[in-house]
């Protein structure tokens, strides 16, 4: 997601590690930078390990030279989360029996969101960044 939009939609069908968030990126990263007019980006991830993985490194290196790595387990500081919070409360209201009915109301609710709503997640970036320092990476408001 950017403040312009959201990318393409991937569904992990397996237990993430590095190799398959390695495999999302080269699928998806760039043809959802296209998608969402992105000359010049930050891309933004967590130090989650396979994150940091040196192969993942060495690739973002050089597909996104401009990164923000926050903390591990660190919701408030990623605007994606609370993205995903927001298409939670809008499926709740879904009556979802299986898992393709999930599938189906997750990607419907993906497609809806406009930039409106990203733009403003990605603008309250600064606040989040400001607010973490003193509580030394800590829950903030957000």
């Amino acid at each position: 997601m950017s403040a312009s939009g959201v990318g393409k939609l991937k569904f992990i069908e397996t237990i993430m590690d590095q190799h398959v968030y390695l495999d999302i990126l080269r699928e998806n990263l760039k043809s959802s930078a296209e998608k969402l007019n992105l000359g010049n980006f930050i891309f933004q991830q967590d130090r989650d390990p396979k994150h940091t993985a040196k192969r993942v490194k060495e690739w973002l290196l050089y597909n996104a030279p401009k990164q923000l790595n926050t903390p591990p387990q660190s919701p408030d500081m990623n605007p994606i989360e609370h993205l995903w919070d927001e298409i939670g409360r809008r499926i709740r209201k879904s009556n979802i029996r299986n898992k393709k009915q999930l599938k189906n109301a997750i990607t419907t609710q993906w497609n809806s969101i406009g930039p409106e709503v990203t733009k403003k997640l990605v603008e309250g970036m600064k606040n989040r960044l400001l607010e973490v320092i003193p509580a030394k990476g800590g829950h903030t408001s957000y």
